[in-house]
């Protein structure tokens, strides 16, 4: 099997007339290694300070969404209230449970995520924005901000070349977030396609956050949405099918579905080992449009990791079923020196 250099992949998809890119979790791994590694929120939580009791209702929900299990303890606690059936002291543990996972949620994501944009260097930033001008449209499966970051740091006065389709709100200009709508997304190019910490569901809308407008590093933007009943709109669940439910269930995260199921060309895959739980974004690949299909290998192409990417590149190539074949083609992800190293 062949393997390309970043630069060789770049040069043969010339032909090719629109180039996308996908970005797994290796993605923010390059860049801070130390700090950002494989594994959900749940995996990563400590759990050790608090009541036995807080982690169970994960277990009887079947769930690692810490915002699927605080509602459940604020809602529990809000019906026994109405019936008066439950001792106050029933109600209170079910309060400090919902707050002590509101917590430990933050602080999870706060060990898991540089505090604020000026952490990244100018360098690697410029690294980056190198990298990622070679593609039409964006998508990525990591909540975390670096992509977000890299693409707004720009010189004072120079608009970014991203999209990301949120605009000020018609209703609230003066606000201190802006936010999507599906009508505003036709000229998107950057998707998070299980969300990101910086986008909140207000119910009515989905907002965003962002450091320019507040002056609020991320953590605290997050702990003041909590505080307010506002989750951050990322898909956490445990498997494919437990994350499609959530996709289905919101406005962005679905158009950011039909977005990367429409895209045409080649698409460019980094960072990711095309694991079984992204399956449903892997199915639109299979049934999918695209016709050129460059995934990067991290390592030695022959460990047991990358051959078992390579057998599931196989059997997209194989199950493609309607409209053009779907070539692939590997390339070494050390060679694209996405932070600059």
């Amino acid at each position: 099997m062949g393997i390309l250099t970043f630069e060789e992949a770049i040069f043969e998809s010339n032909r090719i007339s629109k180039r996308h890119l996908l970005l797994g979790n290796g993605f923010s791994i390059a860049c801070r290694p130390n700090i950002f590694v494989y594994g959900k929120l749940y995996e990563q939580a400590d759990f050790s300070k608090l009541s036995p009791t807080a982690k169970a209702v994960f277990e009887t929900l079947k769930t690692q969404d810490f915002e699927r299990v605080i509602k459940a303890l604020r809602d529990t606690k809000a019906v026994l209230e109405a019936y008066g059936l439950a001792p106050q002291s029933f109600l209170d543990t079910l309060q400090a449970d919902a707050d002590g996972l509101r917590e430990l949620l933050v602080e999870t994501i706060a060990n898991s995520h540089p505090a604020w944009p000026g952490e990244i260097l100018e360098e690697e930033y410029a690294a980056c924005r190198d990298f990622l001008s070679n593609f039409n449209t964006i998508y990525t499966f990591n909540y975390d901000l670096l992509l977000y970051w890299t693409q707004m740091h720009v010189e004072e006065g120079v608009a970014p070349n991203s999209d990301d389709g949120f605009r000020k709100s018609s209703d609230d200009y003066d606000a201190s977030y802006v936010v999507w709508e599906p009508s505003q997304s036709h000229e998107q190019n950057m998707w998070f396609l299980h969300g990101a910490l910086h986008v909140f569901d207000s119910e009515v809308e989905v907002q965003k956050y962002t450091w320019l407008n507040t002056g609020v590093r991320l953590i605290h933007q997050i702990r003041n949405a909590l505080d307010r009943g506002l989750f951050p709109l990322f898909v956490s669940e445990g498997t494919s099918a437990e994350k499609l439910a959530r996709i289905r269930h919101s406005d962005y995260l679905a158009k950011a579905y039909r977005s990367f199921s429409e895209i045409t060309g080649a698409l460019f895959i980094y960072g990711h080992s095309l694991a079984e739980n992204d399956e449903h974004y892997l199915k639109r690949i299979e049934k999918g449009k695209i016709s050129q299909l460059y995934i990067g290998l991290y390592g030695d192409p022959n460990s047991d990791a990358n051959k078992l990417i390579t057998r599931r590149a196989d059997l997209m190539s194989n199950n493609r079923r309607r409209g053009a074949p779907l070539s692939i083609s590997y390339f070494d992800s050390a060679s694209a020196k996405v932070w600059g190293r």
